[in-house]
C-alpha cells in the first residue's frame, strides 16, 4: 500500500482499506467511535494486483489507484473514488498505462489536489516518473513524463498546505522533490537533496501552510528530517524497517509531531517533538501486543480529536488503540476490530 490507508471519512467515521488477494477491502466505523463494520470490496468485481495507493481530499473523498491485469503480461492503472467509509466505493475506471501498454512498472502513488482533483504518479519503464491527472471537466488528462533515471519504486505523493501537490522521489543520486509551482500548474524539478537514502522509507508530512517535512532512513539506519531549502536533520536510529507513519498533533496545547513505526523487536513504538523542532529531541516508546513481520502502522485523529494508532497485519487483522481521555498522548489497551 502507498497513502494513508486508515482515514477519517467526511463524516468522522475512521475506515481502513486492506488488501487481499485481488481485491481492496474497506471497513468503517458504523458510527463515530463505535462499532465496526465488516469489510466490503472496493470497485465491484474487478481484479486488481496488489499495491494499491490511497489519497484523499480536503472534503474527505478517498482516491484509490492500483494495477489491473488486462491482457497476459500486461497491465493497466485504474481508479476509484469513496465518498464514505460506509458506502460502496465507485467502480475501477480505467487511466491507462505510463508507457501506453505493457506491465507494471512501479507502485503507483496518488496526491489530490485543493480542487479535489487525483494526481497518479508512478514510475515508468525508462526510470522516470509519469504523472496522468483528472481534468477539471471531468475525466482524465494525457500522461505526462517527469523524466528522471534511476528512480526507486517508492513515491510519495502530497499535497501541500496551499493546496498544490509535490512528488517526492528517490535514486542513488538523492532525493528529488517536483512540486507545482501555481495551482494545477504542472509539477517542475525542485531542489535535488545529496543524501544516501534507503530504499522504501520515505514518508513525508505537512507541517504548515509553506512547508512539508520528508522522513527517510540513510543506509546506516538513521532516521531523519528534511525540509526544502534546509539541511537534513538527523533524529534517532529507525526503530524498524519501512517507513514511519506521521502526524501533527496537539500535547498539552503544543503543536506537536508523532512518528509511529513497528520496531524490529516487534512492537509499535512512538515518538514525539514539537513540530518543525526536531533538535528538542525524540526517543521511542514501546506499545501494544508483538507483530508479525510486514505489519503496517498508521496513526489519525477521530472525530472527538483523539489520536488512534492502528496496526494491521499481513492476514489482514486489524487493532486500534485510542488515546485516552487525560493530558499527554497515553493510549488506552490495544483491541482488535
Amino acid at each position: 500500500m502507498n497513502g494513508d490507508w486508515l482515514i477519517r471519512g467526511p463524516e468522522g467515521r475512521l475506515g481502513v482499506y486492506i488488501p487481499s488477494g485481488d481485491g481492496v477491502l474497506c471497513r468503517a466505523e458504523h458510527r463515530p467511535g463505535g462499532p465496526w463494520d465488516g469489510p466490503r470490496k472496493v470497485g465491484g468485481d474487478q481484479k486488481v494486483h496488489p499495491g494499491h495507493a490511497v489519497g484523499q481530499g480536503v472534503d474527505g473523498y478517498a482516491h484509490l489507484v492500483a494495477w489491473r491485469p488486462t491482457v497476459p503480461g500486461e497491465s493497466g492503472l485504474v481508479h476509484s473514488t469513496h465518498f464514505r467509509p460506509h458506502l460502496a466505493a465507485l467502480d475501477w475506471t480505467p487511466i491507462g498505462h505510463p508507457n501506453k501498454k505493457g506491465d507494471r512498472t512501479g507502485p503507483p502513488a496518488v496526491a489530490v489536489d485543493a480542487e479535489g482533483r487525483a494526481h497518479v504518479f508512478v514510475r515508468n519503464k525508462g526510470g522516470g516518473v509519469s504523472m496522468v491527472a483528472q481534468k477539471e471537466s471531468g475525466g482524465w488528462g494525457p500522461w505526462r513524463d517527469l523524466k528522471g533515471r534511476g528512480t526507486q519504486e517508492q513515491l510519495i505523493a502530497v499535497t501541500g498546505g496551499s493546496g498544490r501537490v509535490e512528488l517526492y522521489t528517490s535514486s542513488a543520486d538523492g532525493i528529488l522533490r517536483r512540486h507545482q509551482e501555481v495551482p494545477d500548474g504542472a509539477l517542475v524539478p525542485g531542489e535535488l537533496l545529496d543524501v544516501r537514502v534507503r530504499a522504501g522509507t520515505l514518508s513525508a508530512l505537512v507541517t504548515s501552510k509553506e512547508r512539508t517535512t520528508l522522513f527517510f532512513a540513510d543506509p546506516e539506519g538513521m532516521l531523519c528530517a528534511w525540509r526544502p531549502g534546509g539541511d537534513p536533520v538527523p533524529l534517532l536510529a529507525a526503530a524498524g524497517p519501512g517507513p514511519v507513519a506521521a502526524i501533527r498533533c496537539v500535547v498539552a496545547g503544543q503543536d506537536c509531531t508523532l512518528l509511529a513505526q513497528r520496531s524490529a523487536a516487534g512492537r509499535v513504538v512512538f515518538a514525539a517533538c514539537p513540530t518543525e523542532q526536531e533538535s528538542a529531541g525524540l526517543r521511542w516508546t514501546e506499545s501494544g501486543p508483538h507483530l508479525p513481520a510486514g505489519a503496517r502502522v498508521a496513526v489519525v485523529e477521530d472525530a472527538d480529536g483523539r489520536l488512534v494508532a492502528a496496526t494491521l497485519t499481513a492476514d489482514g487483522e486489524l487493532r486500534l488503540a485510542r488515546q485516552k481521555d487525560e493530558p499527554g498522548i497515553a493510549l488506552a489497551a490495544w483491541q482488535t476490530v
